[in-house]
């Protein structure tokens, strides 16, 4: 207690966590598969350079990360605050590549006429 009979208040202690970035290598990843075990998720971050082939496709991860779900889960909550942040600064992130494009979702063939030609008047 202080002197005047109260009970004191503890003080409130901060964390500052400062990361030391100077050898990190900087990797650009446009893939990224995620796994788990039990106790552990596992990042497997590469560079597909194709990502909107059809088909099998074949990339090779250059970096994984194994963090175990309590890290994972305060990355999930950073990730989703800092997508929030840039979708309102910059509008929505869409993720459909045909809508990014303006295309249409379903491609109509042209009109055909009269053996299958492609724009000659049909008969109806």
């Amino acid at each position: 207690m202080s002197e005047g009979g109260s009970p004191q208040q503890p003080q409130q202690q901060t964390t500052e966590v400062v990361v030391d970035d100077s050898g990190t290598i900087p990797t650009y990843s446009n893939f990224c598969r995620v796994t788990a075990t039990p106790e552990e998720v596992i990042l497997d971050f590469g560079l597909n350079p194709q990502p909107f082939a059809t088909g099998r496709q074949e990339v090779k991860a250059n970096l994984r990360i194994v963090m175990n779900f309590y890290t994972a889960k305060r990355l999930l909550t950073a990730l989703g605050m800092t997508i929030q942040r840039h979708e309102g600064t910059f509008g929505s992130i869409e993720l459909d590549v045909r809508r990014r494009a303006g295309a249409p979702h379903i491609q109509t063939a042209p009109p055909r006429g009269p053996g299958g030609v492609v724009g000659a008047p049909s008969n109806e």
